[in-house]
């Protein structure tokens, strides 16, 4: 895939002010880890994951895409009433009808003629969102996009705690369950228009990108209502995922180096999907990057779904760890899987 005028003009995001540490986690699940005799510390250990953000029970999607969305409109130079389309992108929904982007729109009070919309591809879903936007502007369909993502990981989190918590369980048996323990809540929202919209010194430019799937391994991750009164649930092998991962993530790899020119030493930095510290390290091996070159989030952020890649670009531009001329490559990779891949160089700075 090419781009050749949308332009990532805006981002912004918003965070939970409560952490709960991967200790404090532990200590909710200590009769558990007495009973089967499980070291104090292996959470931390495991995934290089010190504490996540929560939000308030009660907190929806769309609560807290509205929050991000409302900074980036605040920052953008693009007028509220020429954005042409709000996608929401996060895995969490308020709800199946109607899509969580109508509220969203709804609560920032964009236009009439504001086309709305989710898009929703695990972890995927911001870069697929771009995508979307990208071809959108390119096709001359639109000027300008919102793209929106709100996950709320709190109900996952809290019934995990009561499965495992359940006398029956065995080492075994929580092992499908131990992914979710990683997972924080956030918020992010970007503008994408135009580059006939951008002022000089704005944003990062969209040059390519490339997609790639491996739908043999699509239950290595699930997750999703069990019933009624049983909650959110996810089951993961987290095992294999990360194998079947980053062996995706190598054909996609490939596949960008073809559409955009690069190798791989052409990246001034380097942004992933946040999962842990053995995926960074493997995907970093496995591709022949330069581990240098990462800007991570994960130890204080936990896994954030769609969020964690957009928000993690958005830290590292505001600590300014990317800068005026930097290429940029955003990895992508979601359960399903799929794996997606974008080129971008940055032209502005960290001011918006």
């Amino acid at each position: 895939m090419k781009f050749n005028n949308a332009v990532l003009e805006t981002l912004a995001y918003d965070l939970p002010s409560t952490r709960w540490t991967s200790g404090e986690i532990e200590e909710r699940l200590k009769p558990v880890y007495e009973r089967l005799k499980l070291p104090a510390g292996r959470l931390e250990l495991m995934t290089g994951i010190r504490e996540r953000r929560i939000w308030d029970t009660g907190t929806l999607p769309s609560d807290a895409s509205t929050r991000a969305g409302r900074k980036a409109l605040e920052r953008t130079a693009v007028e509220k009433e020429r954005i042409d389309v709000i996608i929401h992108s996060a895995v969490c929904r308020d709800r199946l009808e109607p899509a969580t982007a109508a509220y969203v729109h709804g609560e920032l009070g964009l236009a009439g003629h504001t086309q709305f919309f989710d898009v929703s591809n695990a972890c995927l879903g911001f870069l697929n969102a771009m995508a979307i936007a990208g071809a959108m502007i390119d096709s001359g369909q639109i000027r300008s996009a919102l793209v929106v993502a709100g996950e709320n990981g709190r109900p996952l989190l809290e019934n995990t705690l009561r499965i495992l918590s359940e006398p029956g369980m065995t080492r075994k048996s929580i092992k499908p369950y131990f992914a979710n323990l990683t997972i924080g809540c956030g918020a992010v929202a970007g503008v994408i228009c135009h580059s006939g919209l951008v002022a000089s010194g704005r944003g990062g430019r969209l040059i390519g990108g490339a997609a790639a799937t491996d739908t043999g391994r699509n239950r290595l991750c699930e997750g999703g209502t069990a019933g009624e009164d049983d909650g959110l649930q996810m089951q993961t092998d987290s095992e294999e995922l990360l194998v079947a991962g980053v062996d995706l993530a190598e054909k996609t790899w490939r596949r960008f180096k073809e559409e955009t020119g690069w190798k791989e030493t052409t990246p001034d930095r380097i942004v992933c999907h946040q999962v842990g510290a053995a995926h960074r390290r493997r995907l970093y091996e496995c591709l022949g990057l330069a581990l240098e070159k990462d800007f991570s989030t994960f130890s204080t952020l936990g896994n954030i779904g769609s969020v964690s890649l957009p928000l993690t670009l958005a830290l590292a531009i505001e600590e300014g760890r990317v800068t005026r001329g930097d290429r940029v490559a955003l990895l992508g990779i979601g359960s399903g899987i799929s794996s997606m891949m974008l080129a971008m160089e940055w032209e502005g700075t960290h001011e918006w």
